[in-house]
């Protein structure tokens, strides 16, 4: 009896160090493997959240092309996020599914594994990276106002000759807090949607709003009665470099980074910079 149990007791010990061999192995040291990258191969589609509603970005179309992707709740995503998206799928070996989210709700999808990745012209601030992590950065912006054309602020050259203008920014985004930096403005409520604040504007609620400046072409391209400014160095809003730039969110852990670090660093910026001029031309002329 007691050599069978010595034996059951190894066998147990065994067991144990196999298991614990198996997590160093995974993990190597205490950060958790979420094993992302094998479930996306297996599943064959990689599954992308975004507003659709962020042109160039992201929009939202009715007709197919040879640009666009279908949205799983129907109707079709283009825009520069749609084409990083695809870059990413393609290198994985997977196809890619945009999944329509509004802002609010793109990290808890990403948590809750509804989605497997967060690419929304979504910046990397420190905030966020307290609940989710970010690959490298796969585009870098400035921050403009933009404002109708026949405003009295539209000749602005600095961020301080907007004292007295109601200015707003997306909700639970960086743009909100460097509203503060602007000397004497009236900061609004934030608002939920480019859209929005784009209608808020040409119906007099507000007199600007911030945006990065792809948003800001696209917002004037599709509405010649809108302008935006943008400032020389010294003279505009002080941002983190996290703050003006764009990264692919992914779960805490996740064993995604790696591979889409090198997807992107496989994009020139010159062909980053052509992708962005692509799909500027050919955004929608109405929002």
């Amino acid at each position: 009896m007691k050599k069978l149990l010595a034996i059951l007791m190894a066998l147990v010990l065994a067991l144990a160090f196999v298991a614990c061999g198996e997590k160093e192995a995974a993990t190597g040291d205490d950060t958790v493997v979420s094993g992302d990258l094998a479930k996306i191969k297996e599943a064959g589609v990689i599954k992308i959240g975004m507003e659709c509603d962020y042109a160039p970005f992201n929009w939202t179309q009715t007709n197919a092309s040879d640009y666009a992707e279908p949205i799983a709740v129907g109707g079709y995503a283009d825009g520069y996020d749609v084409q990083i998206a695809k870059k990413i799928a393609e290198g994985l070996g997977v196809k890619v599914e945009i999944v329509k989210t509004g802002w609010e709700g793109l990290i808890p999808a990403l948590q809750a594994g509804e989605i497997d990745g967060i690419i929304a012209g979504m910046s990397p601030t420190e905030e966020r990276k307290a609940t989710i992590d970010f690959t490298d950065n796969y585009y870098e912006s400035q921050l403009v106002v933009v404002m109708k054309k026949d405003s009295p602020f539209a000749s602005a050259t600095s961020i301080h000759e907007f004292a007295g203008a109601k200015i707003t920014g997306q909700l639970n985004t960086f743009h909100e807090t460097v509203i503060e930096q602007m000397d004497g403005v009236d900061k609004q409520v934030s608002m939920e949607t480019f859209p929005a604040m784009i209608v808020a504007l040409q119906s007099g609620v507000i007199d600007g709003y911030i945006s990065e400046r792809p948003g800001a072409v696209s917002a004037v391209a599709a509405n010649p009665d809108l302008t935006f400014v943008e400032f020389s160095e010294g003279n505009g809003f002080v941002a983190s470099p996290d703050d003006v730039a764009i990264a692919v969110g992914i779960r805490k852990g996740s064993d995604l980074a790696d591979s889409v670090n090198e997807i992107l660093a496989g994009i020139s910026n010159d062909d980053r910079q052509a992708l962005m001029d692509e799909v500027v031309a050919r955004q929608p002329v109405t929002e």
